[in-house]
């Protein structure tokens, strides 16, 4: 059973109705109304990443309407905050709209959020939008070596937790000046020495395999904060486990042939592979690794997203999944 379909209780009780209200791509796109496109062609080639073919087209169907009911979500939350201040009295400074994007490795979350990212910043209301990637806060790969972890990166026993959570509670506190730590995926690894400095933007996009995971219950009962408790709005795209595996593979022979020749490159053994070579061991990290995080961890958290985007084949987003309010 789909996570946005009726659920029949036994022996005739009324059915519950599912939290989600269900689009077309065609009735998603008209919900763009005259939102006006704001990027261009080169725009587009410089945001997507590698094997994501996502295309202007894409853009105008899929995320113009998505900005559009971000940017009215973004301006309730604003209005709303202006009320508080008033009825407290009080001048505290602004409180960013964090934004989340969940899902599988390859299904296109990088694309996504900077996609995201230049369309939001163009709304009069939200010039200051900024992302973040949750990879900043895996466990350098000394740690993940001594703990026995370097397979299991991207497993939520991979991130300096305490870290994460505590630039979330920064930001969303309104705090100045919050640095984040920098991920290198050429040297696989946290950059030594490297922070990014985010300055009370208006919107924070956050993109990770992970950020809607809930925590596993604590051994002495105590509750705990998670990522997804400073979201305001989150986005999950989703894909059939074959398209996933199909577009990792896709991914890994390109690098073979781009990234993993570069002398620094972690994974530079690899450009030395051939085709059938690099396909059987892209496979083997696929089912061994990626395909073991997506059924433990990351599926399982599609029914707490807002939205959900989910891809064809050809990488299009086929359905979108609003939740009702």
């Amino acid at each position: 059973m789909s996570l946005d379909e009726d659920v029949v209780r036994p022996s005739g009780e009324k059915e519950i109705a599912s939290p989600y209200r269900r689009f077309s791509r065609a009735e998603w796109a008209r919900l763009r109304a005259d939102t006006p496109l704001t990027l261009t062609a080169d725009d587009l080639a410089r945001l997507k990443s590698l094997n994501d073919p996502i295309s202007l087209e894409e853009v105008i169907e899929i995320y113009l309407p998505l900005s559009r009911l971000l940017a009215l979500y973004v301006a309730a939350t604003q209005g709303l905050f202006k009320a508080t201040q008033r009825f407290l009295d009080a001048e505290d400074g602004k409180v960013p709209y964090i934004i989340g994007v969940a899902g599988s490795v390859a299904v296109g979350k990088s694309t996504t959020a900077r996609v995201l990212k230049a369309l939001l910043s163009r709304w009069p209301n939200t010039p200051k939008v900024e992302l973040v990637t949750t990879d900043g806060f895996l466990l350098k790969n000394r740690e993940l070596e001594a703990a026995g972890l370097m397979e299991r990166k991207g497993f939520p026993e991979s991130y300096d937790n305490r870290a994460l959570l505590r630039f979330l509670s920064d930001v969303k506190a309104g705090r100045s000046h919050v640095k984040a730590p920098v991920y290198s995926h050429l040297i696989y690894d946290v950059v030594e020495g490297e922070r990014l400095v985010f300055d009370r933007p208006d919107i924070l996009i956050v993109e990770g395999v992970n950020v809607l995971l809930a925590p596993r219950p604590t051994r002495d009962g105590r509750e705990r904060q998670f990522v997804s408790d400073f979201f305001d709005f989150s986005v999950y795209l989703h894909a059939d486990e074959d398209l996933l595996e199909e577009w990792y593979v896709e991914r890994f022979q390109r690098l073979r042939h781009t990234a993993f020749r570069d002398p620094r490159s972690y994974f530079r053994a690899y450009a030395a592979l051939d085709e059938k070579q690099a396909d059987a061991v892209a496979r083997d990290i696929w089912r061994r690794i990626n395909l073991e995080n997506l059924r433990q961890n990351i599926a399982p958290t599609r029914p707490r997203a807002s939205l959900i985007l989910t891809k064809g084949p050809d990488h299009r987003v086929a359905e979108v999944a609003l939740r009702k309010l």
